[in-house]
């Protein structure tokens, strides 16, 4: 199948076809609206109220990131896009998976497809999207448990019956990195359409030995039934073969000062060749039926079935370097999780009008059941150090399970929101929902020892937008989020967990939206995220959570989107925040740089040639949470990326992004005090786009 899948992408993307982003494009001959925007300006969004509503009407901050800022910045992956929105900061992962920090809250499982939940661990990838949404604050109104310093939404590409479209690029960058990907749109009928997308990548960078594959496919069929009603049917292959790489360990400086990231070794793999590897392999099948039950009585039922295989194998460092030439303790363990995934979600959106009050009520609910089943062994190592001076690999057998455990989530949910008018200057949203999260599993290394618990939580929204002027809004907002103590991945229980009270999330935010032009917008908030009943992975022992009560982050964001001319298009924000245990100001969130700023510019300098420019600054940031004096610190960086775009015909485009142009040094990421990615040098990407 994967060598099918190379040769129909590299076949689709010769000369002769179209940008990926221009098939269905528009809003004619579309069957499933999925929002709309102008360039890097997006205008309104179905996910943050599951209404299609103007994001000036959405009274909590959401960042758009549209398909043509995706493709000018050469994006590969979620980690590549936000490093572009600030307060937001990408973890390692462990070198196998997507983790991010939103407002100090850390996550692998706040992610969505089309506002439906999409949890399991893994590299998310972008080839079959229209754009991606960062919506910020705890939404568990809309989205359930999680969401707790936000989510991320990935909108999928639909088939439209505008035009038969065939598009698609190839890329390699200077590490030996390529990449192929497909679009192709075709109208079945004036009333159907079928739409595939394609991508095959070869991985590559600047670590030694790191090496992998990843290869996917998205056919998706829509189909408008008439009288209002459109069904949708998509299916999602996804394979993804990689080296597993933790990156470098931390090195003491002075007394009583935080640890720093190792120098000297960036390109350094601590870790077995040939033994660190990651694998996925998804099987995802996504149904939506949308249509009108009356004049103001609007229907959309999804229903998504997802079958997951993952293992990673990894040797890590698992304590801080001795010394520039000394040695570093390792660790190890291999974890193979897999999950099948059922959800339905429906919705009735409302449209009524009491007096000179509009209404737009949402009534939803949700289903959803998810079996995991997940192991963890340990290795064992010829060796458990590794000498700096001389670097020799040990050799590695497999040893005794650590874990074993068999889970299934049943989650029942009902909500209710109001988007209220209040004449022509003052709307109100105001919404409750209710989550039924009920777990049972057994730990079979055990005994084996059977756990369960049940939570019955209500979250509340409530939003106040006053509009002095019709391109103006300023709002205040509250919200509520969960999290569940089996955690965002429901693995296990504890026998104490088991008798905790959930994790809770609040939200208070004041902000400001301007659109200074319909195609540019400018964005203010302040806000305030307070947890209660937290916990955070051990830093002394990463594979164990500690309980360290209130904590609290607070923060100004501001933003500005769209095009300053004709010819100039920008992405710039800038984010403070202040997270840090209640009460305790000397304990610091983990991964919450104090200052990020990023711009993003594509000035078209003629009609042919574009120019792009970056910059990417954050401060310094704790690996983990600071709960001692050596917490690792991760230096500031400032990283200035470039672009050039040249367009030899209406079918043909050239590209070229050059990544870090000045040749910083920096960390880019950690996963804790001891496993610190190594940001990149200087490389570029050089991508052909075609069209027709």
């Amino acid at each position: 199948m994967k060598f099918l899948l190379l040769a129909s992408a590299a076949f689709l993307a010769m000369p002769g076809l179209a940008h990926a982003e221009d098939a269905g494009s528009g809003d004619a001959g579309t069957i499933i609206v999925t929002g709309k925007s102008d360039g890097y300006l997006a205008s309104d969004s179905v996910t943050a109220t599951k209404t299609d509503t103007p994001l000036l009407d959405v009274p909590q901050t959401v960042t758009v990131v549209t398909r043509e800022q995706l493709d000018d910045q050469a994006s590969r992956s979620i980690a590549d896009v936000l490093r572009y929105v600030p307060g937001t900061t990408i973890g390692q992962g462990e070198g196998n998976r997507d983790q991010i920090t939103l407002r100090g809250q850390n996550t692998t499982a706040d992610f969505f497809v089309d506002g439906v939940r999409d949890d399991v661990q893994y590299f998310r990838s972008l080839y079959n999207l229209e754009r991606v949404e960062v919506l910020k604050g705890p939404f568990a109104l809309i989205f359930g448990r999680g969401g707790s310093g936000g989510i991320i939404n990935r909108v999928q590409k639909t088939p439209s019956t505008e035009a038969f479209t065939v598009g698609g690029f190839a890329s390699i960058n200077t590490f030996g990195s390529w990449d192929v990907a497909a679009d192709i749109n075709a109208p079945i009928s004036e009333n159907a359409a079928f739409r595939i997308n394609a991508t095959y990548e070869s991985l590559d960078n600047h670590r030694d030995f790191f090496e992998g594959e990843r290869y996917a496919v998205n056919p998706y069929l829509a189909v408008d039934l008439g009288g209002s009603w459109k069904a949708g049917l998509s299916y999602e292959y996804v394979n993804d073969q990689r080296v597993t790489d933790r990156g470098v360990p931390s090195i003491a400086t002075a007394a009583g000062q935080p640890n720093r990231p190792i120098e000297g070794f960036r390109d350094t793999f601590f870790g077995v060749p040939g033994v660190n590897e990651a694998g996925f392999e998804a099987h995802i099948v996504k149904a939506r039926l949308d249509g009108q039950l009356a004049e103001n009585l609007a229907s959309s039922t999804t229903v998504l079935y997802g079958d997951y295989d993952k293992f990673y194998t990894n040797v890590f460092p698992s304590g801080a370097a001795t010394g520039q030439a000394g040695t570093v303790a390792l660790d190890d363990y291999t974890d193979p999780t897999t999950r099948q995934n059922f959800i339905v979600q429906s919705n009735l959106v409302w449209d009524v009008d009491i007096g000179a009050v509009t209404n737009k009520v949402l009534f939803g609910v949700e289903y959803a059941d998810q079996a995991s089943t997940n192991q963890r062994r340990d290795l064992i190592l010829s060796s458990t150090t590794l000498n700096l001076a001389n670097i020799v690999y040990p050799t590695v057998t497999f040893g005794a399970l650590t874990r074993d455990t068999v889970s299934d989530v049943k989650v029942f949910s009902a909500y209710v929101q109001d988007q209220i008018g209040l004449g022509q200057h003052v709307d109100l949203v105001v919404g409750l929902r209710y989550d039924r999260f009920e777990i049972e599993g057994t730990d079979l290394i055990r005994t084996p020892r059977p756990f369960a618990r049940t939570d019955e939580e209500i979250s509340p929204r409530i939003g106040l937008i006053v509009k002095p002027r019709e391109n103006i809004s300023l709002y205040g907002s509250y919200s509520q989020s969960f999290l569940p103590r089996s955690g965002d991945q429901f693995l296990t229980l504890s026998a104490t967990q088991e008798n905790l009270a959930p994790e809770r999330f609040t939200n208070y935010e004041v902000g400001a939206k301007w659109d200074i032009r319909p195609d540019l917008n400018a964005t203010l908030a302040v806000f305030r995220l307070d947890r209660t009943n937290a916990t955070t992975p051990n830093p002394e022992n990463v594979t164990t959570t500690i309980n360290i009560g209130a904590t609290r982050t607070e923060g100004v964001e501001l933003a500005l989107t769209g095009r300053i001319t004709p010819d100039w298009q920008m992405s710039a924000a800038y984010t403070y925040q202040d997270a840090r245990l209640n009460g305790n100001d000397a304990v610091r969130l983990a991964q919450v740089p104090e200052h990020q700023f990023a711009l993003w510019n594509r000035y078209q300098a003629t009609r042919k040639l574009g120019l792009g420019l970056g910059v990417v600054h954050q401060s310094s940031q704790f690996a983990a949470i600071r709960t001692a004096p050596t917490t690792t610190r991760l230096p500031a960086f400032t990283r200035v990326d470039a672009a050039a775009f040249f367009k030899a015909t209406d079918r043909l485009e050239f590209q070229l992004n050059i990544e870090n142009l000045l040749d910083e040094s920096y960390f880019s990421d950690a996963h804790n005090n001891n496993n610190i990615s190594t940001g990149a040098p200087i490389n570029a990407r050089f991508t052909v786009r075609v069209a027709f």
